[in-house]
Parts: structure tokens; C-alpha cells; sequence
């Protein structure tokens, strides 16, 4: 195991996200904050804070459930049924500014996904994507448009992003898949 990002420097790239968010979203965007359950949905609470704050008023915020919406639900597993669980947007995406929030965007499935899943909601004006890690080797052509770590990582090695409000600790580390 390698750690990749301890507490502080999460914090450190969080702000970094922020502030080119900010930096590129105009007070009358019309913007909402979805996160991507289940560490894009924290993050995504954290983001709507810190936007909240500077920006002066209440930004829509909900998270997504990418379960069902998922091309590989049925591809062989370790026997391990998926868990779906609840969408939880209690605004109109109808032409919002959609800040979708994932941790870490490997190959792009998952965003391939939560864009089904959005568009099955409404039709934003625009959707933008910001994610904690980028580990690279896509399969689908989806790149993010606010990104906090870059990080170069072997197809045998996972990403994991820990946050506290659901592991108890803010860190992001580097395992070998043999290791898990």
C-alpha cells in the first residue's frame, strides 16, 4: 500500500478543485451539485459548502445512484450481489449547471452511467465533471473538466479515495489488486 494524499493534502486538493470551479462558474449558471454515490457524493457535499460560502447562496445538491445504470451489472464477480441504493435529487436538473463529483475516474464507465442516469432525470444545460483522482486508462472517451490528483497507476493496482465522514480517515492510496 502506498498513500498517494494524507488528510491535509486532500484538504489541499479539495480547495484546488474549488477554486477552479470558482474561477470558471458565473453566479448566474444556475448550478446544482451532483455527487456519485458513495465518496463522490461526500465530496460533492464538501464542494457545495465551500461554493455556498463564496458564492452567497444555497446551491442544489444531491447525489446519484449509478447502480442499475451500470453496462458491467452483469459481468462475472465474486458472486457478489450489487447494492442499489436511493437517488437522491430533490431539485429540477432541467437547465442547470450540473457539477457532477466522482473520486476517482479510471476507466469512465461510471460517468458513462451517471450521464444515463441524469439524462433519465432531465436535461441539464450543462454538465461539468470534477473528480478527486484521475488514474488515467480510459475505455470510454470521457475526460474531467476539474481535476485534483493526476496520478499514473499500473491496470493491476486500485485507487482508493477514504474519507472520513464514511471511513474514518481522509486518505487516498495505491494497492495491488493481489493485496485486496
Amino acid at each position: 500500500m502506498k498513500t498517494l494524499l494524507n488528510a491535509e493534502q486532500i484538504h489541499a486538493t479539495i480547495e484546488k478543485l474549488f477554486n477552479n470551479i470558482v474561477a470558471n462558474v458565473s453566479p448566474e449558471s444556475n448550478l446544482a451539485v451532483i455527487g456519485i454515490r458513495s465518496r463522490g457524493e461526500i465530496l460533492a457535499n464538501r464542494l457545495t459548502r465551500k461554493l455556498e460560502e463564496r458564492l452567497g447562496y444555497k446551491i442544489p445538491c444531491g447525489t446519484l445512484d449509478i447502480t442499475l445504470y451500470r453496462d458491467d451489472l452483469h459481468a462475472p464477480r465474486s458472486g457478489a450481489q450489487p447494492t442499489v441504493r436511493t437517488t437522491e435529487i430533490e431539485f429540477d436538473v432541467n437547465d442547470k449547471f450540473i457539477l457532477l463529483v466522482d473520486d476517482v475516474l479510471h476507466t469512465g464507465r461510471s460517468v458513462r452511467a451517471a450521464m444515463d442516469a441524469l439524462t433519465d432525470l432531465g436535461r441539464p444545460r450543462a454538465v461539468r465533471l470534477a473528480v478527486l483522482v484521475d488514474r488515467g486508462e480510459r475505455e470510454l472517451p470521457i475526460r474531467a473538466d476539474y481535476v485534483g490528483l493526476r496520478v499514473e497507476a499500473d491496470a493491476n493496482e486500485l485507487v482508493k479515495v477514504h474519507l472520513v465522514e464514511e471511513d474514518d480517515v481522509d486518505q487516498v492510496i495505491i494497492e495491488h489488486a493481489d493485496d485486496v
